[in-house]
């Protein structure tokens, strides 16, 4: 079981492609590791046995009449309880929909139902996505498999922490201002947030419909890219879908290169509040990519810096719109219906028992932004700075390929001690969130381990709109270059559970 779970998914799929192992074998393999770690880690809210071996005695039966098998055929994936199954449920890591079983799959289950992708069940995460800690779970935190006093990032936490623990391959996250690559960086992973709209959002149950995007989660960039082509591409159910072909994004990952690239590098991204050691390991990263061939570049995004008090006013204010449906009286819980209560008292009593602290937090603040007399100073200033921080990507790109920064500021945080500081859990975004209010495509990828206190780091790296494939060309290259000199930062240091 050991050497199985230890397989990256390229290598999973070649082997039972060529018949060295079943993808019956690969995933009980990972199921006795779930059910040997899960009850420490926490990074699984559901977990579908018997829906999973069905899945991989199919692939076996598709190898043994001879069809074609996909790129990741038989690979089993943790897939973040955020999308819509129609044969698990969804609960978004809230109360308000415990038990929810959704009557369709969501266009990225499909997609991976159609790849022979064996979903082993659904991950925690930070209620409606809320979060960047996996604390505000409905269900209970996760912990981080190289320290389980501290957080596994958020709002995918279940997700990274599945892939830091070997219960999954791969796994599905959402990025909503970095919740795919927080994550990944504070566990050592790979993560990738690809460019909007190019993963369908149809069937991903909304927080920011403007911010929010699907994407894949790995421990190599092999692994990422592999994923990210077989959920990408147009979706006519999604309005937000942009009709064009994937990046090559596969090739790149195999390719991988930065020699006569330019690599920005954003004063805005260093300075107050950054750990010693990320930093490090960041300028460390810097001078790698120096020695690979890479120009770097300074560049200034004066509007960067407005970006944490930006994005905080329009997330919550489509939070509020989106989460309104929730009402308890179509579907999901219902409190209070005893004949005697008016449908808005059935309303009240359902989302105050439904909806936990930080839901309710960011429902008010996107509800006040959005209100009469306030809109225009709120809502739409923070709208302004957004096309800024947009117009400062778009000059930046005209000197550079790709900018690359830390991922987080911080490594990885002790679960509770932020719990009761909004400001300083939404600190933990400050790298990742310009990102998602331009649209562009980012990764991280683990650069090393602090040395203070010899947790991950994750480096950054951020292309234009629709070339996703320099996030692998650049990606690639590094990782190939520290497992050259140091060993994979995850797959030989992280810690047994």
């Amino acid at each position: 079981m050991t050497d199985i779970i230890k397989l990256t998914a390229a290598e999973i799929a070649e082997k039972i492609a060529s018949g060295e192992l079943t993808a019956v074998e690969v995933t009980e393999a990972h199921l006795a590791r779930i059910e040997a770690v899960d009850e420490k880690v926490h990074a699984f809210l559901h977990v579908d046995r018997e829906g999973a071996l069905a899945q991989a005695r199919a692939v076996d039966e598709k190898r043994a009449k001879g069809e074609k098998l996909g790129p990741l055929a038989g690979v089993p994936l943790a897939l973040k309880d955020i999308f819509t199954t129609g044969d698990m449920p969804t609960t978004v890591g809230s109360k308000i929909l415990e038990g929810w079983l959704p009557p369709y799959d969501a266009t990225l289950v499909r997609k991976l139902r159609a790849a022979d992708v064996v979903i082993l069940g659904k991950t925690n995460m930070d209620e409606f996505a809320m979060g960047s800690s996996t604390e505000n779970s409905a269900y209970g935190p996760t912990g981080n498999p190289w320290d389980l006093t501290r957080i596994p990032g958020g709002s995918g936490g279940g997700s990274s922490a599945a892939l830091a623990s070997y219960e999954a391959p791969l796994a599905i996250g959402t990025d909503t201002g970095g919740s795919i690559r927080q994550p990944a960086a504070v566990t050592g992973t790979v993560g990738v947030k690809p460019t909007y709209g190019g993963v369908s959002r149809y069937g991903m149950v909304a927080f920011s419909s403007s911010l929010d995007q699907g994407g894949p989660c790995a421990r190599t960039v092999l692994d990422a890219a592999l994923l990210h082509e077989a959920i990408a591409g147009h979706d006519p159910m999604d309005s937000t879908s942009i009709d064009a072909p994937v990046p090559p994004v596969v090739e790149a990952a195999r390719n991988g290169s930065v020699r006569g690239m330019r690599v920005g590098v954003v004063k805005q991204f260093r300075g107050e509040g950054y750990q010693a050691g990320v930093v490090q390991r960041f300028d460390e990263s810097v001078g790698l990519l120096k020695e690979l061939g890479a120009e770097i570049v300074e560049l200034d995004c004066p509007s960067f810096d407005l970006a944490l008090s930006a994005y905080y006013l329009i997330a919550p204010s489509e939070c509020s719109s989106n989460l309104a449906r929730f009402d308890g009286l179509r579907y999901g819980l219902r409190v209070g219906d005893d004949g005697t209560r008016s449908a808005e008292d059935v309303t009240a009593l359902t989302r105050e028992a439904g909806f936990g602290d930080e839901v309710k937090r960011r429902i008010m603040l996107g509800t006040y932004a959005l209100s009469s007399g306030y809109y225009d100073a709120y809502y739409g200033s923070a709208q302004k700075v957004r096309t800024l921080i947009t117009r400062d990507f778009e000059r930046a790109f005209e000197q550079v390929d790709v900018i690359v920064s830390p991922t987080t500021p911080t490594t990885a945080f002790p679960i509770g001690e932020r719990a009761d500081d909004p400001m300083a859990m939404y600190l933990a975004d400050l790298c990742t969130i310009p990102t998602n209010l331009a649209g562009n495509a980012a990764m991280s990828l683990p650069c090393g381990l602090a040395p203070e206190d010899d947790l991950p780091v994750g480096l950054q790296i951020i292309a234009p709109a629709m070339k996703d494939d320099r996030l692998y060309k650049v990606g690639a290259a590094v990782e190939a270059a520290f497992v050259a000199r140091w060993g994979h930062p995850l797959l030989e240091e992280a810690p047994s559970l």
